[in-house]
């Protein structure tokens, strides 16, 4: 079973090899003039030919880039189905979601940063948050301060206020609402230069002025950048602290353009980093940057991420997995598009063996399938598995002109050729390079020889780039010596391998065909 499993397998294989040869000899000999095209002939298709002799083409096989291989139906039998592996699936629809993987940093998060910075000019005495990445807490003191401005300004409040009990009993009309109104305005000014209330009403219960000021952290959080240094002068211009809030974050992903169209806003994502292996943090995008990345072709998507415990650092290096929902979507399997290169390919399977390549037009791939927008239909069956060589069986049929549709209800019948036997032989035995002579006896089902048929033999060696040897193609057309007996020649244009296709033919239509390998001897 193995060994018929194997041979077959390398049959399919030779029979691709020969539909590139094929194909790219057709190709070339329709560029040829005229006058060359009694010495090589294709397959005859149609009624029969006057008998010649061709000879050896020896060609390059080169094909204009934008030709694609023609493809028809193919018939199998269930046996021959199943010794290449067919498999089917079938055209659904689906609810989609789909996953976009990428890669990403993680970064602080802009509007939770808070900067430390005085109104007023002065001299720093005592630093309390005196290190990078130190966390504190909001209204917790990073430093003192003394300015002279602001104890010139204290004591202007101090008197304002004096003047204001001194003169709040006096009967002339307006002293008492002008003293009030300077208290006013000096603690307006210690407002302004963002003195705590807590400080100013520590001022109106000493009466004295304070000379090292408390500047307290206005929010929580860590200091990511620090200025604030021991007899330091600091003006109003001085960034002094730097403070990151980070217990939300953003994880800037980098996600190719191609995939930035099944992205929006408000899709959940999914993060994970190498270092906590069994945790999952949750996202939803926030932003798809409008700027692509010349170099990596990538889009920044920004997530913003709830950070508990501040298990993601600033800079550090996660996996991002975007979630988007796409919807219901006609699908079908991965394995069941069979790419060419400028095309894509399914092949329908109408049942009983009957195979039909049809184009198709894909969406994007999502998962373990590929979304259809355009060739198939729901619930159609489709083969998963053996495209390859359905593809070059399908090519080969094409290029050989031997494909004809089975008729209602043939089920695993494979045409005609069971019905006739198909004897061949040379001489000499084996053929070698040069001129050989081709023999082939056609017998019916109840042993009577077959007459009046059209016999075709033609031969192919696929190219060698590796030693600089192209594809050569022979095609012979014999004459009926009687008796189902069918004859000529043929140049061999080299020793070797060659691949063999004897087609016969009655009244325009195929009665046998066959398809073997045979070692001519002789050199390149």
């Amino acid at each position: 079973m193995n060994k018929y499993i194997l041979r077959t397998s390398l049959f399919w294989l030779l029979i691709f090899a020969a539909v590139i040869g094929i194909i790219a000899y057709r190709s070339h000999g329709r560029q040829q003039p005229a006058s060359h095209s009694d010495s090589v002939q294709p397959i005859a298709s149609g009624p029969a030919a006057q008998p010649s002799t061709p000879q050896m083409g020896s060609d390059a096989a080169t094909a204009s880039p934008k030709m694609e291989a023609p493809l028809v139906p193919v018939q199998l039998t269930s046996e021959q189905m199943q010794s290449i592996g067919v498999r089917t699936g079938t055209v659904e629809y689906k609810q989609l979601s789909d996953d976009i993987r990428a890669t990403g940093t993680v970064d602080i998060d802009e509007r939770l940063v808070s900067y430390v910075q005085v109104r007023f000019p002065g001299y720093i005495r005592r630093v309390f948050a005196n290190a990078s990445y130190q966390y504190v807490k909001k209204g917790e003191p990073l430093f003192t301060i003394y300015s002279p401005d602001l104890v010139a300004t204290q004591q202007e409040y101090l008197l304002a206020r004096q003047n204001e009990k001194a003169m709040s009993a006096s009967t002339v009309d307006g002293v008492a609402a002008g003293a009030a109104s300077l208290s006013t305005a000096a603690e307006r000014r210690l407002q302004q230069w963002d003195i705590p209330e807590s400080e100013i009403a520590k001022l109106k219960e000493t009466g004295k002025a304070i000379s090292d000021l408390a500047i307290n952290s206005p929010v929580s959080g860590y200091i990511t950048e620090r200025n604030a240094l021991p007899n330091m002068y600091a003006e109003p211009a001085t960034r002094l602290y730097t403070l990151a809030d980070l217990s939300h974050v953003w994880v800037n992903a980098q996600v190719f353009q191609n995939d930035v169209g099944r992205l929006k806003p408000g899709d959940s994502a999914e993060i994970t980093v190498d270092a906590y292996p069994n945790r999952t943090f949750s996202g939803r995008i926030e932003n798809i940057l409008p700027q692509v990345d010349m170099t990596t072709r990538t889009v920044g998507v920004r997530i913003a991420v709830s950070n508990p415990g501040v298990k993601l650092k600033p800079g550090m290096f996660v996996n991002v997995d975007l979630k988007s929902a796409l919807g219901r979507q006609l699908v079908v399997p991965a394995s069941a598009v069979f790419q060419t290169g400028t095309r894509q390919l399914v092949f329908v399977d109408h049942g009983n063996g009957n195979l039909e390549p049809k184009d198709v037009v894909l969406g994007p791939r999502v998962g373990d399938d590929y979304v259809v927008l355009k060739g198939v239909e729901a619930h159609q069956h489709i083969v998963t598995s053996a495209n390859f060589l359905l593809d070059s069986e399908s090519q080969l049929q094409a290029a050989a002109g031997s494909y004809a549709p089975p008729p209602p209800g043939a089920g695993n019948a494979t045409q005609q050729a069971p019905t006739v036997d198909v004897d061949f032989t040379t001489n000499p035995n084996p053929p070698r390079k040069g001129v050989n002579t081709f023999r082939v006896k056609l017998t019916g089902a109840n042993g009577s020889p077959i007459t009046g048929a059209d016999v075709t033999v033609t031969f192919f060696m696929p190219s060698m780039p590796a030693m600089s040897m192209a594809a050569m193609n022979a095609t012979a057309k014999l004459t009926e010596k009687g008796d189902g007996l069918y004859e000529g020649q043929g140049n061999l244009g080299s020793g070797g391998t060659w691949q063999v296709t004897i087609t016969a033919q009655q009244s325009g239509k195929i009665i046998a065909t066959k398809q073997l390998h045979v070692n001519a001897e002789g050199g390149m």
